[in-house]
């Protein structure tokens, strides 16, 4: 008997009260919401798109993660119909994972007790900052009175909670980010999330930078306050299972696993992704990616898909490196090879990689290929080189 294909489910909720100036996601401000029919249209695209995954393959649902965008501005009931809608669809796992992405703003904690009893049954929190000047600066619409107050009311209602913060912020120091990593730190429930600033295009914080009014740590500055925030969190009994994500053995999140091991996962939404197999290949797959012509031809046509593209066996082998290698434990060879049709050996320079290995930067066995501490800080560099 075949066994079910493992499918985690992203549900993207494209609205926000205000856009982040470092934000680059796909996030849009309106002044009223159309709440009913985005819930609509992403309860119609969940259909169409279980349709016709099911009638490929059976799966199996391990999780789903509701981002954005700001999700918690969605309404408890819409949340509710997505959550059974997809156990419905899609057969699942006893204990299915239900991330919730939310703003700890007093109007949102509000919520959370409804949110709960549809059926989140983890909650993730866009802290970024404890620091009121840095807050403000980051953009956000939040106190650090509101936010620890959003965490101490998340513990007491979900039974996993993780929290954003942002780091190697313009003018922060290591005493700085020490102290309010260790405030943060007796605030976490099981997970954690510590982004490193970057500078993405096209935001405001762009802009800035161009113009030599937002000036980012010193490289090395960045790398001494990365390894703190590493030393810090396991003191308090959190591992960097990724990169940026931290977490008490066994409470590391199931649904950011799928990425990172690069299987497969269902995206609906405004601009969502996903990578799913279907007769045996791997299809990426776009939906498109402004809110209201994105809900325009899910309403004509059950779906809002602007690219579906069968990914060739150099395509997926470079993005399960870009992916895999963020994982301390590394890319597993077997797994890589059945996902991708190459051998891990094959899909590396040689020479780049004898000198990683020479200089302590990368490890490998017979099972797996992994980025060591020195390696991780030098990831994105590393990866440049090394990917043929």
């Amino acid at each position: 008997m075949t066994q079910p294909l493992p499918l985690s489910l992203y549900i993207h909720w494209p609205f926000c009260l205000a856009k982040c100036p470092y934000c680059d996601f796909n996030s849009h401000v309106r002044e009223t919401i159309p709440q009913e029919r985005f819930a609509n249209a992403l309860r119609a695209e969940l259909k169409h798109s279980a349709t016709r995954l099911m009638q490929d393959a059976p799966r199996r649902l391990v999780s789903i993660f509701f981002g954005g965008g700001t999700p918690s501005l969605m309404t408890p009931e819409t949340v509710h119909h997505l959550i059974e809608d997809a156990r419905h669809l899609f057969p699942s796992v006893n204990d299915l994972e239900v991330t919730l992405e939310a703003n700890p703003t007093s109007v949102e904690a509000d919520k959370f007790r409804a949110f709960a009893a549809a059926g989140i049954n983890r909650l993730s929190l866009g802290v970024q900052s404890l620091d009121e000047g840095d807050l403000a600066a980051l953009g956000r619409q939040h106190s650090a009175q509101q936010a620890i107050a959003a965490l101490e009311l998340g513990r007491n209602i979900f039974p996993r909670l993780s929290f954003d913060l942002i780091y190697a912020r313009p003018g922060q120091t290591e005493e700085k980010w020490r102290t309010e990593l260790r405030q943060a730190l007796t605030l976490a429930a099981d997970h954690l999330s510590l982004y490193q600033l970057t500078i993405e295009p096209g935001t405001k914080f762009e802009a800035q930078h161009r113009r030599g009014t937002l000036i980012l740590p010193e490289d090395d500055l960045a790398a001494s306050l990365y390894m703190m925030t590493r030393n810090e969190a396991a003191r308090f009994g959190l591992r960097d299972y990724e990169i940026s994500n931290y977490a008490i053995p066994g409470a590391e999140s199931r649904h950011n696993l799928t990425y990172w091991h690069y299987d497969d996962y269902l995206g609906i939404g405004p601009g969502a992704h996903s990578r799913l197999t279907l007769t045996g290949q791997l299809h990426a797959t776009r939906r498109h990616r402004a809110p209201e012509p994105w809900a325009e031809l899910v309403e004509t046509h059950g779906h809002g898909t602007r690219e579906d593209e069968i990914l060739s066996p150099d395509m997926k082998a470079h993005e399960a490196l870009l992916m895999g290698l963020r994982l301390r434990e590394g890319i597993n060879t077997a797994h890589f090879l059945k996902r991708t049709g190459l051998p891990l050996q094959e899909c590396l320079d040689p020479v780049i990689l004898e000198a990683c290995l020479e200089e302590g930067y990368l490890e490998q066995d017979d099972q797996s290929l992994r980025a060591t501490d020195e390696g991780r800080l030098r990831l994105e560099a590393l990866l440049g080189q090394l990917v043929r």
